[in-house]
């Protein structure tokens, strides 16, 4: 069954509010000033190569990290000063499996249910809800060992919302699952989105991105290099498409990105070594002068495509390399 995320029409009150989050270890500077906001009702995508202080910027939201500078707001509430309080209305489900194999599912979620301080009937009932919304009622007596990775990752998805949360941390939820069950994981999270929930989502699969958030920042080397709908951002490659080249034999000569950028067509032109990425209004217009270009500073080319915008070219563009890199 294909899902497709509702548009949000109007623009929803602020329920996280990162204001110029800074987290240095040893010298070293993680995050450098990340700022953005999550409206309420979003799925909010975080992406970033690694090393990129994606994951350090998830742990200050989720309040394992103080930042060394700025602050956040999660609800109103401040992660530097109202820590115990955050950790009330926010659910976090983290990338590696938090589950007790030898455990049942539902053994599991009872563990996790009293942590939060639930019991009694109320914790029952919420963790049958939880397990038939992940479609595993039939399994809650069978050891999670026993279980698909899929089947592990939707219970570790209940984990994390049994207290109803306000703001939901989901840290590559699909990681290693079959794709019937990255389906049934799609359509749970606008499940739970339209129950309430705004959601902050990382992956590394571009397609998920695009299909399931509403807002995209993308960070690299500890900063914000780009904020807005897919839509905006896809502009930045250009309304026409992209020409992605590569040169044979080494890197590409000086001066020959300006001269590319000359052309009236081409909108924005990046070199990695001797990769160019070239953003056209038309690209299939802009193809020959740039043949041309390439021909008269004696560049052989290895290979050529061209392309529509999409979200894994465009990190490319803004990053030089793959998010998986």
């Amino acid at each position: 069954m294909a899902v497709t995320p509702p548009e949000i029409d109007d623009m929803p009150d602020p329920i996280v509010i990162a204001d110029n989050l800074e987290k240095r270890f040893d010298g070293l500077t993680a995050v450098d000033g990340v700022s953005f906001t999550i409206r309420e009702g979003q799925i909010f995508g975080l992406l970033g190569p690694n090393g990129a202080g994606k994951s350090t910027t998830i742990s200050m939201l989720s309040t394992y990290l103080r930042p060394t500078a700025g602050d956040a707001s999660i609800d109103g509430l401040s992660i530097g000063r109202e820590a115990d309080a955050i950790k009330k209305i926010i659910g976090v489900v983290p990338q590696d499996i938090a589950l007790y194999p030898t455990l049942t599912a539902m053994q599991n979620l009872r563990f996790y249910g009293k942590i939060y301080g639930l019991g009694g009937s109320h914790l029952e009932s919420r963790c049958r809800e939880l397990l038939e919304l992940m479609e595993l009622w039939e399994r809650r007596d069978d050891r999670v060992e026993e279980f698909s990775g899929g089947m592990k990752r939707r219970v570790n998805m209940a984990a994390g919302l049994l207290h109803h949360p306000r703001f939901l941390l989901l840290d590559e939820p699909t990681v290693g699952v079959d794709p019937q069950s990255r389906e049934h994981i799609f359509e749970t999270i606008f499940r739970i989105r339209d129950s309430g929930t705004t959601i902050l989502y990382t992956s590394h699969y571009m397609e998920e991105v695009e299909l399931l958030c509403d807002f995209i920042t993308i960070i690299d080397r500890g900063r914000v290099i780009a904020a807005g709908t897919l839509r905006e951002l896809l502009k930045i490659l250009g309304e026409g498409g992209v020409i992605e080249l590569e040169i044979a034999g080494g890197e590409c000569p000086g001066g020959l990105t300006a001269r590319l950028e000359g052309h009236a067509s081409v909108t924005a032109v990046k070199q990695e070594k001797n990769r160019l990425l070239i953003s056209s209004d038309n690209s299939a217009h802009s193809l020959p002068p740039v043949m041309r270009e390439l021909e008269a500073a004696g560049c052989e080319v290895a290979s050529l495509e061209l392309y529509s915008p999409n979200l894994e070219k465009l990190f490319i563009h803004l990053t030089g390399r793959e998010l998986r890199e």
